[in-house]
């Protein structure tokens, strides 16, 4: 008796409602955006340690490529919301990569003094930037000024502080108190962290969302 072949009960995707999704293209888009926040918080605290004197530029370059990392969240994901979201960490990782470096160099090399503010240029300009003059306790006046942006908070004529100077003249004098470069370091690593995890649930999420067919708007996308 001849034997029959069965018909394939196997169904292909696109019948099921789904699509034909490579997962090892999706695992490399996942790597390459994983390795593009790295170097993206890694290449902004390069830049700040690069460009002591000027803090513009580490936060001008780290900005751009925080938000470069979040469009690049968002394509991976397939999904806008992410994007948002991974402002909160950007945000950690923009304050200890720019901050780190000059912090640590004052904690290395910086010299403490013990002054007193006796003069502020917002008194005069009536601005919320302050410039302070200071007065070491030997009657001396430093050239350099104290900074200080916004008025909460904002130090008064008569204040004594203990500020830390750049012997060097490279990196701006901070008051003693505000110098934490480990504290910089650990807010680094934790943004570091959480854009790792992200960009592991995006990469898994997007990978299923492109199989359901369901990336063709990010902005509608949840």
């Amino acid at each position: 008796m001849p034997l029959g072949i069965r018909g394939s009960s196997i169904r292909p995707l696109s019948s099921m409602g789904g699509h034909a999704v490579d997962p090892w293209r999706s695992a490399r888009r996942t790597l390459a955006v994983l390795l593009f926040g790295w170097f993206a918080a890694a290449g902004t605290a390069g830049v700040s340690y690069l460009a002591l004197r000027w803090v513009a530029v580490p936060i001008g370059v780290g900005i751009l490529l925080c938000l470069t990392f979040a469009v690049l969240l968002a394509l991976l994901h397939r999904a806008a919301w992410i994007a948002l979201l991974s402002l909160v960490p950007a945000v950690f990782i923009l304050v200890g990569a720019v901050q780190y470096a000059p912090e640590a160099a004052l904690e290395a090399r910086g010299v403490r003094e013990r002054v007193v503010i006796v003069a502020d240029s917002a008194e005069v300009t009536g601005g919320k930037n302050h410039r302070y003059t200071l007065r070491t306790s030997d009657g001396e006046e430093l050239d350099e000024r104290l900074t200080y942006k916004g008025d909460a908070w904002a130090p008064e004529v008569g204040d004594r502080l203990d500020v830390v100077l750049d012997p060097e003249g490279v990196v701006p004098m901070e008051k003693a108190d505000e110098i934490d470069p480990a504290g910089r370091l650990n807010s680094l690593i934790a943004g570091v962290v959480a854009w790792t995890l992200m960009t592991l649930l995006a990469g898994r999420r997007g990978y299923v969302r492109r199989r359901a067919g369901k990336g063709e708007s990010l902005l509608l996308s949840l």
